[in-house]
């Protein structure tokens, strides 16, 4: 991935809601969800949801098919994929720098 994409990608995921959308989306494995389905669980406007899939779209986060009468929205993994690995090799130098995500917890004061 090029550093471009990988810009575009985070920061079309920099926003509260596209970030809820894409979460499900992911979640929702690869049959995706339809957009109405989408909506609900935002509870958004439709218009509103159509201009944050545009910037998820424009960053290749998700695509659509309509199916009938209904659009059916999916993550694109391969692309989530591509910014994990963008993100592991040119922020953390690679994975064997990588420390694991317990680690980076703060530690808690013992209680007395």
């Amino acid at each position: 991935m090029e550093t471009t994409s990988a810009l575009k990608s985070l920061s079309a995921l920099s926003h509260e809601t596209r970030l809820a959308a894409f979460r499900l989306l992911v979640q929702a494995g690869p049959d995706g969800l339809a957009v109405g389905e989408l909506r609900e669980q935002l509870d958004i406007p439709a218009a509103t949801l159509t201009a944050h899939l545009n910037i998820l779209r424009a960053a290749a986060l998700v695509h659509d098919q309509r199916e009938g009468r209904v659009i059916r929205v999916r993550a694109n993994y391969l692309q989530m994929d591509a910014l994990l690995g963008y993100l592991t090799e040119n922020c953390c130098g690679g994975v064997s720098t990588c420390a694991p995500v317990q680690s980076c917890a703060p530690k808690r004061k013992a209680s007395r």
